[in-house]
């Protein structure tokens, strides 16, 4: 009995009681409380006969991580250390390597470098998977664990084992460094803007209408369209991923989340105005991906606001609750699912993008000379011909030279693709206005 005691009041001290209802809800008080007391029974048994000493309170965090952790990848338990980490994360500046990751089959696995960071610098790619962290093994331990060791004082250096798909394993040395996020970035591209979001913290939608004023100001009358790249952003925070896509849109549903209760189910709705006036939109997306990123393409692409284009998104439609537990740390808890506006779950599936372009390297390929009609003796001369015509008829044009190419034309294939794309949206959207 006394073993069951000291059971129960663990449970209680930390915010995980079983009220008399819900317990009665189970339909089965007698098992519930046996289990309790096998809990008791070996957290006692720890104590006194453990090889070492150990912590109360390890041991506790311990056991309740495990049991999140056996959910699914993304539910755990956070020490109150963790906790402050998670809040100052979400306002866009924390410290160390710039990746967002996830657990899978015991290891660590990117789900996305973060732009401009030691992790993106050093080459880490999503899908890559951290096998050790400074040469002692990933697995055996949480996520929190692992992600606590890659955290340390700022420069400090750690060395990566990174194993990526059929390659053999190889090592990376990263400076640890303040991560400060500038979460919306934004150019123009002759008549048309660019904007690349690359997580969702507080400032993503100020920022966002932000780099729109900005673009609308240089180009005026002449933009086209915008490219919004959401590329390797691994999500953040749902109130601004609803807010992103709001941006864009008129009417309609932006997203939904259902949990384990009907009544827990929510729906958020766009409110009235587009910020781009209805120009064409293309969205790129890839297999980094995740989250808050999904929720915006699933949004766009389901109301047919924007094509998307690229490759498959991650895949993680799940909705997660922080609770704080009173002082001792808070739990981060999958409650409910993401739906796009057409009823799709995200979860394992991922966003298909309407046009699939895989990452490839852009290569001019010196064709042979050939002959057109200007070059056939005799060959009519055209009437709208300007005065100096160029080349005369046999003749070859002289050969570009490498300074030809404009300095600033982008060496990222997916890119490139979605400016064109957006160029032939705007040309057929201009002639069937006219």
């Amino acid at each position: 009995m006394k073993v069951l005691k000291v059971a129960a009041a663990l449970v209680v001290a930390y915010g995980l009681a079983l009220s008399a209802p819900s317990v009665l809800a189970q339909g089965n008080t007698s098992e519930t409380y046996r289990q309790l007391n096998l809990f008791g029974e070996v957290f006692e048994r720890v104590r006194a006969d453990y090889v070492e000493d150990v912590q109360d309170r390890k041991l506790i965090e311990d056991a309740i991580n495990g049991m999140l952790t056996a959910l699914d990848p993304h539910s755990s338990f956070m020490n109150a250390r963790a906790f402050r980490d998670t809040q100052i994360q979400t306002r866009g500046e924390f410290g160390g390597l710039g990746i967002e990751v996830t657990m899978e089959n015991g290891l660590v696995k990117v789900v996305s470098p973060i732009d401009d960071t030691p992790a993106f610098r050093a080459g880490i790619k999503p899908n890559d998977f951290i096998s050790h962290l400074d040469g002692e093994q990933v697995q055996g331990l949480t996520l929190q664990e692992a992600v606590e060791r890659m955290r340390g004082p700022v420069n400090s250096q750690i060395k990566l084992t990174i194993r990526r798909g059929q390659q053999e394993p190889f090592e990376v040395s990263i400076a640890r460094a303040i991560i400060r996020i500038q979460s919306v970035r934004s150019r123009t591209e002759g008549d048309l803007g660019y904007i690349r979001i690359t997580s969702f913290t507080e400032q993503t939608d100020q920022g966002l209408r932000n780099a729109v004023t900005r673009i609308k100001e240089q180009l005026g009358p002449k933009l086209r369209g915008v490219v919004l790249d959401m590329r390797n952003n691994p999500g953040g925070l749902l109130d601004q991923a609803i807010a992103v896509s709001d941006a864009f849109l008129e009417k309609g549903e932006i997203v939904s989340t259902r949990g384990r209760r009907s009544e827990d189910a929510q729906r958020y709705n766009a409110k009235a105005g587009d910020i781009l006036s209805g120009l064409p939109m293309v969205v790129l997306v890839n297999g980094g991906s995740a989250s808050a990123s999904e929720i915006v393409a699933g949004a766009l692409q389901d109301h047919r606001r924007a094509i998307l284009l690229g490759t498959r998104s991650f895949g993680k439609g799940s909705v997660q609750t922080i609770i704080p537990l009173g002082g001792q740390g808070a739990l981060r808890l999958t409650t409910a699912r993401y739906y796009t506006p057409s009823g799709r779950s995200i979860q394992a599936s991922g966003i298909d993008p309407d046009i699939v372009v895989d990452q490839a390297r852009l290569e001019k390929i010196d064709a042979p000379p050939t002959r057109r009609e200007s070059d056939l003796r005799g060959a009519l001369r055209n009437p709208n011909a300007p005065t100096n015509p160029g080349p005369q008829p046999g003749q070859q044009p002289a050969p570009q030279s490498a300074d030809d190419t404009a300095p600033d034309q982008p060496a990222d294939y997916q890119l490139t693709r979605a400016f064109d794309l957006l160029r032939g949206l705007a040309l057929f959207n201009q002639r069937v206005s006219n």
